[in-house]
C-alpha cells in the first residue's frame, strides 16, 4: 500500500518514520520542508504539495494543528482533494471539531474519497515509540483497510463509530487529562509546601489510588519546574476549546475543562505555550508563593 503523510511536526513525523520502517512506501509533504529531510533516510520520497501526495498515495494520513490547517491541507489550493483519485481514503489524525471532520467527510465522498477521523493519544513519546492509542471513527471497511498502517503508529486502535466519533472521544480524552493535570500539580505543591519528600511521596502513591501517567511521568517536572516539550500547552488549550464547545453542543457542564482552560490562557499569555502541559503547575505554584 502506497502511504501519503501531510504534517511532519512533533507527531507526524515520528508517525511517518514507523510507517516508513514497517516496509510501507511513504510519500510526505510538510509546510515547513527542512523538518521532512530527516526522513529522506528512511526511504521516505518528499512531495511538493499535498495535492502530489494524494496523486501518489492510496491512503493519506493528515497531521496538522488545527481544523482549518485540515480544511486548507485537503481543499485549499494544491490540497489532497485534488490530486486524490476515486478510492483514495484520507485519515486525518489530527484532533479537530467533530461537526467540521463530519463535513469534510462528506465533500471528499463526493470525489470517491472515504474518510477516517483517528486522532491519537500517548504524545510525542508513544509517536516515537509506535505505542499510540488511536480513536477510529468511520466505516469499518475503511478502518480494515487502514488497519495495517495504523498498527505501525499504535498499540491500541479502537473503532468507536461513525466519522466524528474519534474526534469526540479524542475530547473526552483530553477533559479527563485536564482534570489529571491539575490535581497532580495540586498535590505536588501542596507536598512541597509542607516540607515532604515530594520523590518519596510520588513513589508511595504511585502504589495506590492516586497512581497515574501523569503522576509517575510529569510530577518530577512540576517539582523541578522545568517543562521539556513532551504535549504543547497551546495545543491542549485548543483541544479544550473543542471540548468545551462539544459540551455547549450537548448541554454539558465542564467546570474544571473550563478553568484549565483559563490557566492555560495565562500561561501562553505569558509565553509558556510552547511548554509541556504540565506547565499548568507554574500556575498553582505562583498561585501558592513559590517561583512559576
Amino acid at each position: 500500500m502506497r502511504v501519503g503523510f501531510v504534517g511532519l511536526g512533533t507527531m507526524g513525523g515520528a508517525m511517518a518514520a514507523n510507517v516508513a520502517r514497517a516496509g510501507f512506501e511513504v510519500t510526505a509533504w510538510n509546510r515547513t520542508p527542512g523538518r521532512a529531510a530527516a526522513l529522506a533516510d528512511l526511504g521516505v520520497r518528499l512531495a511538493s504539495s499535498p495535492a502530489e501526495v494524494g496523486t501518489a498515495s492510496d491512503l493519506i494520513v493528515t497531521v496538522v494543528s488545527d481544523t482549518p490547517d485540515v480544511e486548507a491541507v485537503l481543499f485549499g489550493a494544491a490540497g489532497v482533494a485534488s490530486g486524490a483519485g476515486s478510492g483514495t481514503l484520507v485519515v486525518d489524525m489530527s484532533t479537530i471539531s467533530p461537526s467540521a471532520t463530519r463535513d469534510f467527510a462528506a465533500r471528499l465522498a463526493t470525489q470517491g474519497v472515504g474518510m477516517l477521523d483517528a486522532p491519537v493519544s500517548g504524545g510525542s513519546e508513544g509517536a516515537k515509540k509506535g505505542t499510540l492509542s488511536i480513536f477510529v471513527g468511520g466505516e469499518a471497511a475503511n478502518l480494515d483497510r487502514a488497519r495495517p498502517v495504523l498498527a505501525a503508529m499504535g498499540t491500541t486502535i479502537t473503532h468507536v463509530g461513525p466519522i466524528g466519533s474519534g474526534q469526540a472521544v479524542k475530547a473526552v480524552n483530553q477533559v479527563i487529562l485536564a482534570g489529571t493535570y491539575l490535581g497532580v500539580a495540586e498535590g505536588i505543591v501542596l507536598a512541597i509546601k509542607a516540607g515532604l519528600d515530594v520523590e518519596q511521596i510520588v513513589a508511595a502513591l504511585s502504589g495506590g489510588a492516586a497512581q497515574s501517567w501523569v503522576l509517575t511521568n510529569r510530577s518530577g517536572r512540576m517539582l523541578e519546574n522545568d517543562y521539556p516539550l513532551g504535549f504543547k500547552v497551546a495545543l491542549h488549550r485548543k483541544d479544550l476549546g473543542i471540548a468545551l464547545e462539544l459540551a455547549r453542543e450537548t448541554g454539558t457542564a465542564l467546570p474544571i475543562s473550563a478553568l484549565c482552560e483559563q490557566i492555560e490562557a495565562g500561561l501562553i499569555g505569558k509565553g509558556h505555550g510552547d511548554d509541556d502541559m504540565s506547565a499548568v503547575a507554574r500556575a498553582i505554584r505562583e498561585l501558592s508563593g513559590l517561583p512559576g
